[in-house]
């Protein structure tokens, strides 16, 4: 964890290649933030380099639990690399993507 996250406890940094690997720890601190019912969660993805399947699944569970309880859930920091995976499964239209953590903070 970095310092950010202990002054922003509903900001979710990530960092480097997120996969079937990382994706279970990733559920659990967003699984912890969702029971925090954080008016705003936002997940940073401005170091991550790439996201797979089950990455992509976990951010999908997260979204909708925020949603569900009157949250607004958003990704920010979206790089070159992984923007596209997003774009072919057409989720950025499904994400609120914003192009960094106080955007998405602000929005």
């Amino acid at each position: 964890m970095t310092a950010s996250s202990t002054e922003r406890p509903n900001v979710l940094p990530l960092e480097g290649e997120i996969d079937l690997h990382v994706s279970p720890s990733i559920a659990a601190s967003l699984s912890a933030m969702v029971q925090q019912r954080s008016k705003h969660v936002v997940v940073d993805l401005s170091r991550v380099s790439y996201i797979d399947s089950s990455g992509l699944a976990v951010l999908i569970e997260a979204m909708q639990n925020v949603v569900g309880y009157g949250g607004k859930f958003a990704l920010a920091g979206l790089q070159d690399g992984v923007r596209p995976i997003f774009e072919i499964a057409r989720l950025d239209q499904v994400f609120r993507i914003f192009d960094d953590v106080d955007a998405a903070l602000a929005a």
